[in-house]
């Protein structure tokens, strides 16, 4: 496997006289372009928070049938976001890989 580096040397000189060298390494791929904007992210995060939110106004005017409703909103999200990402809707699904194309990203 061929190493993935650019070396840039300083021309000049530092104050103490010496010369530098920097390495940076670079990753084997490039990221992935849509940032984690997939269903699935999406249907996670928006469940988690409508679930926290319940919580945490539960906590405030203590209701305690409604902060277990509450987290449980939040497990929903969670094994939604997963079954979603199983289905592939998830970072390099199929669904989402062929959103990305015919949108012409």
């Amino acid at each position: 496997m061929a190493e993935h580096s650019v070396e840039r040397r300083h021309t000049g000189s530092t104050p103490t006289g010496t010369h530098s060298n920097e390495v940076a390494y670079l990753p084997l791929s490039s990221p992935p372009r849509n940032h984690g904007h997939t269903t699935a992210a999406w249907t996670l995060v928006v469940l988690v928070l409508v679930g926290f939110t319940i919580s945490a106004l539960a906590v405030t005017f203590a209701v305690v049938w409604l902060f277990w409703a509450g987290l449980g909103v939040c497990l929903l999200g969670i094994i939604a976001g997963k079954v979603l990402q199983a289905m592939g809707h998830g970072q390099g699904g199929a669904a989402t890989l062929a959103k990305q194309s015919g949108s012409g990203h």
